[in-house]
């Protein structure tokens, strides 16, 4: 059996692959070998700008099955009947550090879900904490670059980490979950998922309602503490990634349950506080979770470059039945997910094939740009409306509409009566064990000792006072201790 033959991007049969063409024996090389040129330059041009946060990150192909039928809620396609299944693709990131980073560190994960419905892609974007470290789109380059490596040191440096922190007393609650015993997921396999935003789900009368997703790992929650996070980083800095493929290579296809929380919408306005808060979650006395579906992850990306680097994902990618909330964080995100992505990528980054629909056709009038395939057809109009049979608007929106009103201008959140930024750090607190606590405690305690200014610890002190007084008092008493070895 003959072998193929190995071509340029051209397309033209390549001679020889092994040596560069000279000027004579042992001369310089020739500016007319076009294979050389060609290898060099893409090999100049193989990587592209990496995401400033969630750059380090591993994806999965699976299927979302119902399993509930919760068609009072929503009209979604996908969502409509127990049993039907949906192509999915998973991918889980680390937020703070570069694409080089290790995977065993304590920081929040991503948890973003395409769901390739019926009806055009889905995209989920969530982490796998309910909360965040803030609620306005404002605060969010100036938080991440807090977070990010110090642009004198070339580190993450704690003073600016934990001053971002003083100045942001809504973090607390987050800050405490990061700190706490699931700081560091032991694998993306055992780590809960949510949407954290809240969203909204109208039903086929068009009455609406808010939700939140909830993703519970079937593998249940496993972590690692501060000093296995730092052994296994130091002896694979992969080792989530290599937990991800090897279990699906060998058929143990990770799992989680999708739960919902619903707000009938008319209950949001004289909730005790902002629902659309994302430093806040919703108790679930409240609103208990109802069962939705199950997630399930059976095959590997064949190419993690094609499939996960340039996986992208954007909030504003709804379905009908499905559309956003006035939360400002996800308001935000419904441009900078998607801007960040045609910068990344490119305008029709779409058209890959990890971001194309696969059980629909996309069909507009975007032409053109940098890697157009233009694949409408030779006599295809790029306008509309027009006498061409092309295609043209349902005339339905996808979601019910938001009431708003008031004058505008830049706005602090409506305040509810029961706002405030550390009553459920405080309760996720008291609900540790003793031994959470002091794990808690001790990492809190040995970060923010790390901090050079006094006014800054003091600050953050505080929050952690108005959480809880134990909890305020055990962390400074720590900090203390190691300030005075």
């Amino acid at each position: 059996m003959s072998k193929r033959v190995l071509t340029t991007e051209s397309g033209a049969p390549v001679a020889d692959n092994q040596n560069s063409a000279s000027a004579g024996l042992g001369g310089p090389l020739l500016l007319q070998d076009q294979h050389l040129l060609e290898k060099l330059a893409r090999f100049n041009r193989e990587r592209i700008p990496e995401r400033v946060v969630h750059a380090r990150g591993s994806g999965a192909y699976g299927h979302f099955e119902v399993t509930d039928d919760i068609t009072g809620f929503t009209y979604a396609d996908f969502l409509s009947e127990v049993g039907k299944r949906t192509e999915v693709f998973l991918r889980f990131s680390t937020v703070a550090d570069s694409l080089g980073g290790a995977d065993a560190v304590r920081d929040p994960r991503g948890f973003a879900v395409k769901f390739y419905t019926e009806e055009g892609n889905y995209d989920l974007v969530g982490n796998n904490t309910p909360v965040f470290f803030i609620k306005d789109p404002l605060k969010f380059p100036d938080f991440i670059h807090s977070q990010k490596r110090d642009p004198f040191t070339g580190r993450q440096e704690p003073d600016n980490v934990w001053d971002f922190w003083a100045h942001a007393p809504e973090a607390t609650h987050q800050v405490t979950w990061l700190m706490g015993d699931r700081g560091v997921p032991a694998s993306y396999r055992h780590m809960n998922g949510y949407g954290s935003h809240t969203y909204q789900w109208t039903n086929a009368e068009g009455a609406a309602f808010f939700v939140k997703y909830h993703f519970k790992t079937n593998q249940g929650i496993r972590c690692l503490s501060a000093g296995q996070a730092a052994e296994q980083a130091g002896q694979d800095p992969n080792s989530h990634q290599t937990d991800l493929l090897q279990a699906i290579e060998r058929g143990v296809h990770p799992s989680w349950t999708l739960y919902v929380q619903l707000m009938p919408a008319a209950e949001a306005a004289d909730y005790r506080f902002n629902p659309f808060d994302l430093t806040k979650v919703w108790p679930h006395r409240d609103f208990p979770l109802r069962r939705v579906g199950r997630l399930v992850l059976d095959r590997n990306p064949d190419n993690v470059f094609a499939e996960v680097e340039q996986a992208a994902f954007a909030p504003n990618n709804f379905v009908p039945g499905i559309g956003p909330s006035p939360d400002k964080m996800l308001q935000g995100r419904l441009f900078a997910y998607a801007d960040a992505q045609r910068y990344r990528l490119g305008v029709n980054h779409t058209l890959l094939a990890v971001n194309a629909p696969k059980a629909t056709t996309a069909r507009n009038y975007g032409r053109d740009g940098f890697m157009a395939a233009n694949p409408q057809g030779r006599a295809a109009k790029n306008y509309e409306p027009n006498s061409y049979d092309g295609p043209v608007e349902t005339g339905r929106p996808l979601s019910a509409p938001l009431a708003v009103n008031g004058h505008t201008g830049t706005h602090e959140a409506p305040l509810h009566t029961k706002d405030d930024d550390f009553f459920q750090a405080g309760e996720l607190y008291r609900l540790m064990s003793g031994d959470e606590k002091s794990r808690l405690v001790a990492n809190l305690a040995g970060s923010l000792a790390r901090v050079s200014r006094d006014d800054v610890i003091e600050k953050n002190l505080a929050h952690f006072h108005a959480a809880d007084p134990e909890y305020g008092r055990r962390v400074a008493e720590a900090v203390r201790a190691l300030r005075e070895d």
